[in-house]
């Protein structure tokens, strides 16, 4: 028995929300305040363009050219493309297009953003103090939104990637 190895375990596929769920989420979010606003963007921009956590959080308003001591934008969104430019896994860039209902929720956002975000923040998405949000309180506010939609599962942003590519290849 000394060369036999024990067999593996059968990899368990991620989980993903039914399509009217995902649906649901993203059309049913509430849009009655800045903070609202900009949870639905980042719903919307979660599903629709499958990013990761990371990659959400990492997104400038605009690509931001080498100045000084600040760098350049490494993750920005390109309203007038459609996409957004985002570093990935392995350091990888990719362009990855936003769908018309993202590109909506975003622009909706975006009129209220400089209200909320100091002067010299970059951030596409910032929390209520004004900076960059945190991947924690992007993970919170999805969880609370399906609580308050009453969806009856956990919904965490790394669910809404992969709802996106099944639904995608179910359709």
């Amino acid at each position: 028995v000394v060369g036999v190895r024990a067999p593996k375990r059968d990899k368990r596929l991620p989980k993903a929300l039914a399509v009217d769920t995902a649906v649901r989420l993203v059309a049913q979010a509430p849009t009655d305040s800045a903070l609202a606003l900009r949870d639905r963007a980042m719903v919307e921009l979660l599903y629709s363009s499958g990013l990761r956590l990371a990659e959400l959080v990492s997104l400038d308003r605009r690509h931001f050219a080498r100045d000084g001591a600040q760098a350049a934008s490494s993750s920005w969104l390109d309203l007038e493309s459609r996409e957004v430019v985002v570093l990935g896994k392995g350091a990888k860039t990719r362009s990855v297009p936003v769908g018309a209902a993202a590109l909506a929720a975003l622009q909706a956002w975006l009129a209220v953003r400089d209200a909320m975000a100091g002067a010299e923040t970059r951030a596409l998405f910032v929390s209520a103090r004004g900076v960059r949000i945190s991947a924690r309180n992007v993970e919170a506010r999805v969880a609370r939104l399906a609580r308050l939609l009453g969806l009856g599962v956990h919904v965490h942003p790394h669910v809404l990637r992969h709802s996106m590519a099944s639904h995608v290849l179910q359709s």
